[in-house]
This record gives C-alpha cells, sequence and structure tokens, in this order.
C-alpha cells in the first residue's frame, strides 16, 4: 500500500468515527486521493495530517438532525422550541424559540459570551442542544465566525471538496464558487493557497461555500470580521438578495445598524442578566 493509499485509509476510518456514514467516508477519503493525485502532491502534503482534515472534511458534512420537509417560499426551513444549552453545571442560554420561513432574515445579536456562536452550531447540527427541539430543512449552508478553510487548499479546490460534499460536479462546483465570490468583489488568483489570503477574503470564501448549493437555509457567524466598508455593505446586499430568492438566513452580529430590515430580532442574554 501506498502512503497515498494509507492516508486515503486513515482519513475513511476518521470520518466514521466523527459520524460520517460508512459509505460518504469511503467516497469523501476516494476523492480526497483523486484530488491529490490530479493535483500530483500527496494527500499529506495537499490536506495535512488526514486527522485533522477528517475535522475539516465532517464538519462540512451535514450531521443528523430532526428535518423539515423542504417546500415552496414561506414554508418553516428552522423552527427552535424553548431550545437550551448547558455545559456542565453552566447554563449558556435557556428557553430560545424562533420560527424561519423561507424568504426571510434572523438577527442574533447579545453581548459577548451570551452563546451566539454556540447556537449557530447547534442549529447547523455541529453541536447538540441540552434540551428543547430543533428542526430544520435538510439543505443548510454554514460560515463559521472562524476557521472553516484549509490553510493548503485554493478556493478552486475549496469550490470542489464542498460540491463533492453536495454531489455537484467539479466544474459546476468551480463556476458557481467563482460565481459568487464576484457578488463580494472578489476574483480568486489561480493557485493561490488560503493561506495567503487576508483575514477579510478568508471570510468571502467562508460566505461563498456557506452558498455554494444553493441552500434553503443559510447560517451566518459574523462572517464580516476583516471586511472593508464596501464589501460590508455588499454582503448585506447578498443577504437579502437571498431572501428575496427564497433562502431563509440567519445571521450573527453584534452591528445594529442594518436590523430595521431583517424580518426577526432573537437577542440571547447570560442567564445571570435574564
Amino acid at each position: 500500500m501506498t502512503p497515498a493509499e494509507e492516508w486515503s485509509l486513515r482519513l475513511g476510518r476518521q470520518l466514521v468515527e466523527l459520524g460520517v456514514e460508512p459509505a460518504e467516508a469511503e467516497r469523501l477519503a476516494q476523492d480526497s486521493h483523486d484530488e491529490a493525485w490530479n493535483s500530483g502532491r500527496a494527500p499529506m502534503e495537499l490536506y495535512g495530517p488526514a486527522s485533522v482534515y477528517a475535522a475539516s472534511l465532517a464538519q462540512a458534512v451535514r450531521t443528523a438532525q430532526p428535518e423539515l420537509a423542504a417546500g415552496p417560499a414561506g414554508e418553516v426551513v428552522l423552527r427552535l422550541s424553548q431550545v437550551s444549552k448547558r455545559y456542565g453545571r453552566q447554563l449558556v442560554f435557556d428557553g430560545v424559540d424562533l420560527t424561519l420561513r423561507a424568504g426571510e432574515v434572523a438577527a442574533v445579536v447579545g453581548a459577548n459570551g451570551c452563546g451566539k456562536s454556540t447556537l449557530l452550531k447547534i442549529c447547523c447540527g455541529m453541536t447538540a442542544a441540552s434540551g428543547g427541539l430543533v428542526e430544520r430543512t435538510p439543505r443548510i449552508g454554514y460560515a463559521p465566525q472562524h476557521g472553516g478553510v484549509s490553510d493548503l487548499l485554493t478556493p478552486d479546490e475549496h469550490f470542489r471538496l464542498f460540491g463533492a460534499v453536495h454531489r455537484m460536479s467539479r466544474r459546476t462546483a468551480v463556476s458557481t464558487g467563482t460565481h459568487l465570490c464576484k457578488q463580494l468583489g472578489w476574483r480568486p488568483k489561480r493557485g493561490q493557497a488560503a493561506a495567503q489570503l487576508s483575514g477579510g477574503t478568508q471570510q468571502k470564501l467562508n460566505v461563498v461555500l456557506s452558498e455554494l448549493n444553493r441552500p434553503d437555509l443559510i447560517l451566518l457567524d459574523e462572517p464580516y470580521q476583516g471586511f472593508d466598508q464596501a464589501t460590508y455593505l455588499d454582503f448585506w446586499e447578498q443577504v437579502f438578495k437571498w431572501r428575496d430568492a427564497g433562502a431563509g438566513v440567519l445571521v450573527v452580529t453584534h452591528l445594529l445598524q442594518d436590523l430595521d430590515r431583517v424580518d426577526h430580532l432573537l437577542e440571547l442574554h447570560r442567564p445571570e442578566d435574564s
């Protein structure tokens, strides 16, 4: 067995351990192996350690959550019913309710440490709620506040990787990603790895990846960190374009000047502030 094959085998095993279905884990491992082969580089060189890369892949794969049936505009795409989160004895938040429909934008606000990012991770299935019920549409996109991209991959490689998760062809994934980049005023340079991008540009890549598969629900955790003023305005215009196109959008934000245009405002409080 070659080192590349050993790396792919470890990747598949790690994905299964992280909760990915075995058949899906095998497909993702094979796709990663093929991508490295086509690039002429070893998987370890291209992606890094299999265990680290598996964590990034598993994050991109939708984890099991109660799902709402996909439907036309106006259908519920996310419902939170008395959702709570606790770490040991520490209560992060409690009794959170929200109903978000297709074609609506909801903003989550609150002081630092009140659990805004944790709530979004619960919405996308990365973290389990301690109580309550989370229901969501099967087709979601998620842009985290930090991380979310691989330093060693170029934007095109990210598009192909995420496209593979969504069963998109490589050509469609790259063309779609490139088009979405232009809407945020960014044209990726061929061959430039994510590590060479500024923090704001990496966040643009995160936003593009969240919309790559045209999801019914888009979850955004303050993704505009590092944006200049023009890009920040472009970002909010894009949010409302998603709404007009029929997607439900949930945005975590600490900036209040744009909230007069959103459909729902969810304010989280620390338990001691309630």
